[in-house]
C-alpha cells in the first residue's frame, strides 16, 4: 500500500482544521495555543527541575483549547455551530455542551503568571528565584513562554514545638510524632498549612472543640545555617480561652421530628423523654428511643472528639429514615468545661411508592427492560425498620447470541424487611459510621422461556450486613433457601433432551438451603490513588448440616428428600479480584481475576445448574458467545443437535480480563481489551469428553481480544464491544492459537469470529 497519499491526507486534514479554527477569530484576536515553561536552575538537580516544571505547568492560566493529535475538534464544533437563535435546541447544545469556546491570547496576563510562578517556587523553598515571561506569535496564533531560574532549595534543619506546660501547648507538643514537617526535606508553605490542619485535627480528638488552625503559626528562621531553616510551631497569643480548653459532653438532646422553618424546639419542650444518657423530645412518639442510643457514640462525661462526632452523624444518616440531620454543640450552663449536644432530625415521608423502568443486561448475553413498582415503609415498627414490597415484570432478548428468538419473560414479587441493628443473640460493636443491619427477604419469580419451558422460583433469606469501614463490608446469610420447579415443558425442549441429556439438569426441581458469606474490600472511591483495588470473596454452604445429620450419600443410593425433592449438598467458593491503574485523569488500565470452585457431595452428585459456573458473554469472555465455552476442551457447538445451543456449565472457573480505558471525546469513551479463561468439571462426563479438570488446564484456556465504545450518559453507560477469538480451546491440541487465521477482509471469517456485544455498564 502506498503511504504517500495517506500522509498527504493527514497533513491536509491538520491544515484544514487549523485554518477553520483561526478564520472565525474576531478582528484583532489571536488564538492562544498554550504555555511552555523552562526550568533552568544551575544550583538544582535535573530531577528537581523536572519535578518543579511539572508542578508549575499545572498552575499557569488560562489553559488552551483541548486538542487531539494537534487537532482541536471541540473548538471546530463550536465554530461550526454558528450563532444559535435561542438558548435551547440542537445548535445551542452542540455549541455550548459539545463545543468549546476559543481561548484568546488577550486573556493571557504574562506578568500575573510570572508572579504566580515566582511565588510558587519560593513557597517551595527555592528562595531568590528569578522568572521571566515572553510570547511568540505565528500567524493568528500566539503562545507564552516562561523561564524560571530557581536557586538552591532551603531544607528543614529542625522543627520546634511549644515547650511551656499549658494544657494546650502540651497537647500541641504531643502531636509531633506524626508531623508532616520532616528534617532534611525541602521547605514548603503547603506543608506548613497541612501541618496546621493536622494539629487541629489531633486536638479535636482531645476535646478542643473550639480550636481551629488559625490559632497556630509557624515561624521561619533562615539564619541558622546555609540554605537551611528552623520551623517554630507556636500558639498565637490572641487565641481565645474557649479554644484553649478541652470539653466533655454533658446533655445529649434529640429532636427526632424536627421541622425546618417551624419552632418545633420551643413547641415540644413539654414532651421530654429520658433514655439512658439521652433526652428525647418526640411528642408524637414516632421512634423508639433505643435507636438513638445505638446510633450516637457520645455518652455523658465523654471527652469530646471529632471521630465520635462524625460517626454519630454518619449513623443517623445511614439509618435511611431522616431527610435532614443537623447537629449543634453549645457550652453547657453546668459547672466545669462541658458541652451540650443537640441533634435535629427531619424524617423522610414514612410511606412512598416508586415506579422504575430499567435497562439491563446479564451474563447470558440477554438484554432487556424491567418495570418495577416499589412500596416502602421507612419506620415500620417505630425502630427505623425499612419494609419494601415490590412487583416486577420484564422481557430479555439476545441481540446477538446462539439463542436469538428464545426470549425470556419474567414476573414476580419480593418483600424485604431491614432492621437497623442485629436481630441476633450476639452483639457486634462496629467502629464505623455504618449501622449493622439485619435483612429478611421473601420472593417469587415466574420465568417463561419462549418455546421451551417455564420455571417457578421461590426464595427466602435471613442474614446480616455490616461494614467495618468505607472499604470493608460483610454479608452473612444465616439461611438462604431456593426452591425451583419447572412447568410447561414443551415438546420441542423434550426432543432436545432426548438428543442432549444434559439439558434435563436445567429443568430439574431444586431445593437449596444453607448459609452464605461474602466479604468485600474496595478503595476504588479514592479518586486520587493511582492504584485501587476491589475484592469479593464468597462461600456458599448448602445442605451441610442436614446432609451430615441424615447420613445422605448419593453414591450409595441413600438420597434424602424434603417435600419430595432431593436437597442439594455442596460447598462453593468464588473470588473476584480487580485492579485499576490510573494512567491519567481520563485513562486507566482495569484488570480482573475470577477463580471459583464448587464441590458436591453427600446428597448431591453435582452442583445444581443455577449454582454452577459459566463463562463467555458480554461481561466475561467477549470474543465468545454467552456461556458457550468449555467445559475444558469440550466443543458444545460441534456436538449439539438442538435447535438452540445450551448453556455450558462447570464446577471450576478461572478467568482473567484486562482493558485499557480512555476518553475519546465528550461522553464517548473507548477501550481495548483482552479476555482469557475457561470452566471445567471435577468428574468425568461421558457426554462431554475433555471437560474434566487436569494438570493440562492451562492448555485449555480460551483467549479473545477486541475494542469497544462506552457512551456515558451519566444516568447510564451504554457499552458496545466488538471482539474476536485468539485461542479456541475446543480445537485440536496444537492448533488452538488462531492468530494466523485472522482476516478482517474475509466475510466468512467475520461471520464466524466477530462477536458484537451490547450491554449496560462496564463489564467490571
Amino acid at each position: 500500500m502506498n503511504k504517500t497519499p495517506l500522509l498527504h491526507f493527514l497533513f491536509l486534514g491538520l491544515f484544514i482544521s487549523s485554518c477553520s479554527n483561526t478564520r472565525y477569530l474576531p478582528e484583532g484576536e489571536l488564538l492562544y495555543t498554550g504555555a511552555k515553561i523552562k526550568v533552568e536552575g544551575k544550583q538544582t538537580s535535573k530531577k528537581e527541575n523536572k519535578a518543579l516544571k511539572n508542578q508549575l505547568e499545572e498552575i499557569v492560566r488560562p489553559k488552551p483549547n483541548s486538542s487531539i493529535l494537534g487537532l482541536k475538534p471541540k473548538l471546530y464544533i463550536y465554530n461550526l455551530a454558528g450563532t444559535p437563535k435561542k438558548e435551547k435546541g440542537w445548535r445551542y447544545w452542540l455549541k455550548n455542551k459539545v463545543g468549546e469556546a476559543p481561548v484568546f491570547y488577550s486573556k493571557v496576563d504574562l506578568e500575573y503568571n510570572k508572579s504566580v510562578l515566582q511565588n510558587f517556587s519560593e513557597n517551595s523553598g527555592y528562595f531568590n528565584t528569578k522568572t521571566s515571561a515572553d510570547s511568540t506569535r505565528k500567524g493568528k496564533k500566539a503562545s507564552a513562554e516562561y523561564t524560571v531560574n530557581p536557586a538552591k532549595q532551603y531544607k528543614i534543619r529542625e522543627v520546634k514545638f511549644p515547650t511551656d506546660s499549658s494544657i494546650l501547648s502540651t497537647a500541641v507538643r504531643n502531636t509531633r510524632r506524626r508531623s508532616v514537617l520532616k528534617k532534611e526535606e525541602g521547605y514548603s508553605l503547603n506543608a506548613i498549612k497541612e501541618e496546621r490542619v493536622r494539629i487541629d485535627a489531633r486536638l479535636k480528638e482531645k476535646g478542643f472543640f473550639y480550636f481551629n488552625p488559625d490559632y497556630l503559626k509557624v515561624q521561619i528562621d533562615s539564619t541558622v545555617a546555609d540554605h537551611q531553616v528552623d520551623l517554630i510551631v507556636k500558639v498565637k497569643d490572641e487565641t481565645p480561652s474557649l479554644a484553649e480548653t478541652p470539653y466533655k459532653i454533658n446533655k445529649i438532646i434529640v429532636y427526632p421530628n424536627y421541622s425546618i422553618g417551624i419552632d418545633s424546639v420551643k413547641n415540644n419542650m413539654d414532651s421530654i423523654q429520658k433514655y439512658n444518657d439521652l433526652t428525647i423530645i418526640d411528642p408524637e412518639n414516632l421512634f423508639k428511643p433505643r435507636i438513638f442510643d445505638r446510633a450516637l457514640y457520645f455518652k455523658k462525661e465523654d471527652l469530646y472528639n471529632r471521630t465520635d462526632h462524625n460517626l454519630s452523624l454518619n449513623r443517623l444518616v445511614n439509618l435511611g429514615t431522616f431527610k435532614f440531620v443537623k447537629n449543634q454543640f453549645t457550652v453547657s450552663d453546668t459547672t466545669g468545661n462541658y458541652l451540650d449536644a443537640y441533634y435535629y432530625l427531619t424524617p423522610l415521608p414514612k410511606k412512598s411508592v416508586r415506579l422504575e423502568l430499567l435497562a439491563k443486561t446479564n451474563s447470558a448475553n440477554y438484554t432487556g427492560t424491567e418495570l418495577n413498582l416499589n412500596w416502602s415503609n421507612r419506620n415500620t415498627f417505630r425502630g427505623a425498620e425499612l419494609l419494601t414490597i415490590s412487583a416486577f415484570g420484564g422481557v430479555e432478548v439476545q441481540v446477538s447470541g446462539q439463542n436469538n428468538g428464545f426470549n425470556v419473560y419474567r414476573i414476580g414479587t419480593e418483600a424485604n424487611l431491614i432492621w437497623p441493628r442485629l436481630v441476633a443473640p450476639f452483639k457486634l460493636d462496629s467502629p464505623s459510621g455504618f449501622v449493622p443491619k439485619t435483612k429478611a427477604t421473601l420472593g417469587y419469580e415466574f420465568q417463561n422461556r419462549t418455546k421451551l419451558y417455564s420455571l417457578q422460583t421461590f426464595k427466602g433469606s435471613f442474614g446480616y450486613l455490616w461494614k467495618e469501614s468505607e472499604q470493608k463490608e460483610h454479608l452473612l446469610n444465616i439461611s438462604e433457601i431456593t426452591y425451583a420447579s419447572p412447568q410447561n415443558v414443551t415438546a420441542l425442549y423434550q426432543e432436545q433432551i432426548d438428543g442432549n441429556p444434559s439439558l434435563e439438569k436445567v429443568i430439574e426441581k431444586q431445593l437449596i438451603f444453607g448459609p452464605t458469606y461474602s466479604y468485600t474490600y474496595t478503595n476504588t472511591l479514592q479518586r486520587r490513588k493511582k492504584n485501587t483495588f476491589y475484592y469479593k470473596g464468597t462461600i456458599d454452604l448448602a445442605g451441610n448440616i442436614a446432609g451430615l445429620a441424615s447420613g445422605a450419600n448419593i453414591q450409595k443410593g441413600d438420597t434424602i428428600k424434603l417435600f419430595d425433592v432431593p436437597f442439594s449438598q455442596f460447598v462453593k467458593i468464588e473470588n473476584d479480584f480487580r485492579h485499576y491503574y490510573k494512567l491519567g485523569p481520563e485513562s486507566q488500565i482495569a484488570s480482573r481475576i475470577i477463580a471459583g470452585a464448587g464441590f458436591a457431595y453427600g446428597n448431591s452428585r453435582e452442583l445444581p445448574f443455577i449454582k454452577q459456573f459459566f463463562i463467555g458473554g458480554t461481561n466475561s469472555l467477549r470474543a465468545f458467545r454467552a456461556r458457550s465455552i468449555g467445559p475444558g476442551s469440550f466443543d458444545g457447538a460441534a456436538t449439539n443437535t438442538s435447535t438452540f445451543l445450551p448453556d455450558q456449565s462447570g464446577d471450576l472457573k478461572l478467568e482473567f480480563n484486562t482493558e485499557y480505558r480512555a476518553k475519546i471525546y465528550g461522553l464517548v469513551k473507548g477501550a481495548l481489551f483482552l479476555d482469557a479463561g475457561n470452566i471445567w468439571l471435577l468428574n468425568e462426563n461421558s457426554e462431554k469428553p475433555g471437560a474434566k479438570f487436569s494438570k493440562k488446564f492451562l492448555n485449555e484456556i480460551a483467549v479473545g481480544a477486541g475494542a469497544g465504545l462506552r457512551f456515558d450518559f451519566s444516568f447510564l453507560i451504554l457499552r458496545t464491544d466488538l471482539a474476536f477469538p485468539l485461542r479456541k480451546p475446543y480445537l485440536a491440541d496444537g492448533n488452538r492459537w488462531v492468530l494466523d487465521k485472522i482476516d478482517f477482509g474475509s466475510g466468512p471469517w467475520r461471520r464466524e469470529n466477530l462477536v458484537f456485544n451490547l450491554a449496560i455498564g462496564y463489564p467490571f
